[in-house]
């Protein structure tokens, strides 16, 4: 990692005004440039601790742009440059190298100064505080090691499987830098231990417990006091890391432990299967599963009421709320006055099955390929914008072919769609971004959402016990897939019951389902890479002229190689670091 960067950073967080990740809390007001004031100022001790959260990742990256999802009208979007041939060590978009290993350094710095803080007068409140901002930090040490797994872990050339150094202590400018990376399932383990004491120290969901309860474990080993518990870990918590997103993590990271592409881990999948469960079991399963989790993004009236850092049925963990048209600038179609950036691809279309749940390709199904978007599945005409399809504030007919009279026609200017499509998920369409009536909405963004997990869990049953298995569950992947293609409106099992045969089936009709709930959610390009899928699939539009629907069958080249599964090192650190050993291929 770069010392000069690492150092300019802690200058700049002990210096800076240090403020929070959410609405229930106040800035800390101070200009403290010494990091020894976390003895004696444990508002400064906790201000470094929620500057950390500043720096986690935001949920929407676009990198649908370098796969087979989407384009983008943007020429010099990084993800779409490399896509076409223009990923190398040295020019590398998705690279958390630097910024991510600086917050485990500030975190590692943390954990060694907490200890000496005062955290509150009353040493049951301040044994509390202590824990709770303990099981913060390791929560959020594990988060950024998963992102740096995820983007730089990979096989070597003399065909080890490694992952990123293990810091675990804060290292001073006197340290030895030239660390040589530790095994990738060294990592996990690293990352597992962090969250085994996130758990410890963290309650279930930051909310105050009602007069006449108990204490709940293990806290009640502290105090039954019940004004003093919810005074830490009440409700003025919210938003920060609790044990059910201490066990999101775990889920994520062991899915991806589990993954083809890491498989020589030895992580399991029912470990990674057992890892979602624990998310999903304390919203009572699938009973849990929110019937309007597609709409996430425009269930307009949940989000509005949001307050106090609370979220929605879907949500469990977001950023904060938002008053804005961001999205909607970037994304709406020219005649909506957007920018049209977001083009999902022909292939993202084809994956929709028809309503009754077969494939478009397969015979059975309805598909009329003179009338292909009627009869679809509801999650179509959620997430994507089609020709003819009518949105915005006035229900304004969107036309995308090239006998367009507006700019929404394809490749009309350099704002249209390129493959006849626009993305319509992430957006509000009651939005108005005319300059000449521009009117905002409150956006929510989440960090995780239930889907996620419930997919998680499918996939990882199904080849932990196949589609049916449940291991000690109550439920099977069978049973998750079901729910999920009922919540969309899908009711007829048949096509589900003929992929249940075998696994090989299930994982198909689960991968395709994961493409699906979690478009434009920045998780494809990644999964094609665990799964170690083809990188290549080249992106395909649609043109529409006096009603004949052509296919473009390379609206975009794909360029990856297979090295690409795993992503590089910096080169600059490679360079000047001789312990670091480069990723195969970079």
């Amino acid at each position: 990692m770069n010392k000069k960067i690492l150092y300019s950073a802690l200058c700049a967080l002990a210096c800076g005004v240090l403020t929070s990740c959410d609405d229930v809390f106040t800035p800390a007001n101070d200009n403290l440039s010494d990091i020894s004031q976390m003895q004696t100022n444990s508002q400064f001790a906790h201000g470094f601790l929620l500057h950390i959260y500043r720096n986690v990742p935001g949920y929407y990256d676009n990198s649908e742009y370098a796969t087979d999802d989407a384009v983008t009208s943007d020429k010099n979007n990084s993800f779409s440059n490399i896509a076409k041939g223009g990923w190398t060590s040295a020019n590398n978009p998705v690279s958390v190298w630097d910024r991510y290993f600086n917050n485990i350094q500030n975190i590692n710095m943390f954990l060694e100064n907490e200890p000496t803080v005062t955290w509150a007068e009353d040493p049951v409140v301040a044994k509390l505080f202590s824990m709770r901002f303990v099981g913060e930090a390791h929560g959020l040490r594990a988060l950024f090691m998963y992102y740096l797994l995820r983007n730089h872990a990979g096989y070597t050339p003399d065909g080890r499987l490694m992952g990123v150094m293990k810091l675990d202590k804060y290292l001073t400018s006197s340290d030895n830098y030239n660390i040589p990376r530790a095994t990738f399932r060294e990592c996990v383990d690293m990352i597992l231990s962090d969250l085994d004491i996130a758990e410890a120290n963290l309650p279930v969901e930051f909310e105050n417990i009602p007069t006449g309860n108990p204490v709940p474990a293990p806290f009640d080993q502290v105090t039954d006091n019940l004004g003093l518990y919810n005074r830490v870990m009440g409700e003025y918590g919210r938003q920060m890391i609790n044990r059910t997103i201490a066990r999101a993590i775990r889920s994520r990271v062991t899915l991806l432990a589990a993954s083809p592409a890491f498989e020589a881990s030895g992580i399991e999948w029912n470990t990674a299967a057992d890892a979602a469960a624990s998310v999903l079991d304390a919203i009572g399963g699938i009973s849990g599963m929110d019937p309007n989790g597609i709409t996430y993004y425009c269930n307009n009236k949940e989000i509005e009421d949001l307050s106090e850092g609370k979220c929605t049925k879907e949500i469990f963990w977001r950023a904060n709320t938002s008053d804005n048209r961001n999205q909607e600038s970037e994304h709406f179609p020219p005649s909506l006055y957007g920018n049209g950036r977001m083009n999902p691809t022909q292939n993202l279309v084809d994956a929709f099955p028809m309503a009754n749940g077969y494939p478009i390709s397969d015979g059975r199904s309805g598909y009329n390929e003179a009338n292909p978007y009627s009869g679809r599945d509801s999650r179509l005409y959620a997430y994507i914008i089609y020709n003819g399809a009518a949105e915005g504030v006035n229900n304004t007919p969107i036309y995308t072919g090239s006998d367009a009279t507006t700019a929404d026609g394809l490749n009309k200017r350099e704002t249209s769609t390129r493959t006849g499509y626009y993305m319509k998920k992430r957006l509000r369409m009651d939005v108005n971004c005319n300059p000449s009536g521009a009117q905002n909405k409150v956006h929510v963004e989440p960090r995780f959402r239930y889907t996620e997990f419930f997919l998680n869990y499918a996939e990882a049953a199904n080849e932990a016990w196949g589609p049916k298995g449940a291991g000690s569950h109550g439920y099977s992947a069978y049973d998750v897939i079901k729910a999920i293609r009922s919540r969309a409106g899908i009711k007829d099992v048949t096509y589900l019951d003929e992929c249940a045969v075998s696994k090989e089936k299930m994982r198909e009709l689960i991968r395709n389902e994961r493409r699906l709930e979690l478009c434009f959610e920045s998780f494809r390009f990644w999964d094609l890479r665990r799964w170690k899928a083809n990188l290549n699939e080249p992106a395909k539009g649609i043109d529409i002229n006096a009603g004949t629907y052509t296919l473009l069958p390379e609206v975009e080249e794909r360029a990856f190689t297979n090295f690409m599964y795993y992503g590089p090192i910096p080169q600059q650190e490679v360079l000047k670091y001789s312990n670091l050993d480069q990723n195969e291929g970079w």
